[in-house]
């Protein structure tokens, strides 16, 4: 691993790259589709090195507090503040998530109800065993990676008939977005970098139609500098061969069939659904909903909420945009003036994994010619 981090390593792969690049007719744009990417890719200074080297590198829907759409929020919001005795549980990053109604960790619960920030869904369901007079809701985000814990979660709920509890879902599914990128007449994107975490689940196979029927190259990576080099040098060499595929450069992780239990479970307690996608609109089967046997676990059918997602940023955000590789940050009116991390206008500077916040936290540097990266 120290290898992966070695600068004379790391230099010799940005020399490789940068040489590829000089016989390549332009600058290739690769979209890094993974939030935890975006954060290395910034940290390690790769980004303005990459640009030089003759890549640049966009930021895709990797994060999955941030495609989620403001209205799901607002539901969960309305639940704590309608309810009494209700407590709303998730993760801390959807807490401060800015919508026309606030957000969760601002909003002023209803007697006897709160909001608490929770590590795991079994934290929420050992407090819904805990507390057998209050209803209990994991706001429950997330993409393939956490979607098993998830899955069972709610299955051990099922089994003892715990039913104080119930999960709000907002669970995404990664091909299928890629699926609308890749196919868009506009998109601009030569390249993917596949998530490593992601794709220990689902493995190589979902993402074989990106070669296969819209003949761009990508490769599955880890979250090393040197994961990410090997990776994209991996692709120039595809695009030069004109012989694109999946190449798995995270094999020491992610095995060809991913994880087979983890998607026997949530093959099991979810069936799929069209979902809508802040910045990308309606995709079909994109999200996860809970099969009908498990209803009565179901947030959404439990209390009647009628969530008609539309994915609209508030007035002024561009996060959708971001989302989609159409922008950069920096493009953004409100970056870093009206939205900060103390006080965010959309997700994408909530998030660990927003490409805002890893822009504004590293990446707001002074370049060689003295403009901001």
């Amino acid at each position: 691993m120290k290898e992966l981090r070695d600068k004379k390593v790391i230099q010799g792969l940005l020399n490789d790259i940068k040489k590829k690049s000089s016989s390549l007719p332009q600058p290739l744009k690769i979209m890094e589709v993974c939030g935890t990417h975006t954060m290395v890719i910034h940290r390690y200074g790769l980004k303005t090195m990459l640009r030089e080297a003759g890549i640049e590198m966009l930021s895709g829907p990797g994060c999955p507090v941030c495609i989620t759409p403001n209205e799901i929020h607002e539901a969960a919001i309305d639940l704590v503040t309608e309810n009494e005795n209700f407590i709303c549980t998730t993760f801390g990053d959807m807490t401060r998530v800015p919508t026309s109604k606030g957000s969760i960790q601002n909003t002023v619960p209803k007697k006897g109800s709160q909001v608490k920030i929770v590590y795991s869904p079994f934290e929420s369901l050992t407090l819904a065993q805990k507390n057998p007079r209050k209803d209990v809701v994991f706001f429950g985000v997330g993409f393939e990676t956490t979607i098993p814990a998830i899955a069972v979660t709610v299955r051990y709920a099922a089994q003892r008939k715990i039913k104080n509890f119930s999960l709000l879902a907002a669970l995404w599914l990664i091909p299928p977005p890629l699926k609308e990128i890749a196919g868009a007449k506009d998109t601009q994107i030569q390249g993917f970098l596949y998530p490593g975490h992601v794709s220990a689940i689902i493995g190589e196979k979902p993402y074989h139609f990106i070669p296969k029927k819209h003949f761009i190259p990508g490769a599955i990576t880890g979250f090393e500098p040197g994961d990410i080099l090997m990776s994209l040098s991996s692709i120039q060499d595809q695009i030069k061969k004109s012989k694109p595929i999946v190449d798995n450069t995270y094999s020491r992780v992610v095995k060809p069939n991913g994880n087979p239990s983890a998607l026997k479970i949530m093959d099991e307690m979810f069936q799929k659904k069209d979902s809508q996608w802040r910045g990308l609109g309606l995709i079909p089967e994109s999200g996860l909903r809970l099969k009908d046997e498990y209803k009565t676990l179901d947030a959404e059918s439990k209390y009647r909420l009628n969530i008609q997602a539309k994915g609209q940023d508030l007035p002024g955000c561009r996060c959708g945009d971001v989302l989609q590789g159409q922008i950069s940050p920096l493009d953004c009116p409100l970056f870093s003036n009206q939205c900060t991390p103390d006080s965010p206008q959309g997700p994408c500077m909530v998030s660990y994994e927003g490409a805002c916040l890893a822009h504004l936290k590293y990446g707001m540097r002074e370049n060689r010619k003295g403009s901001r990266e």
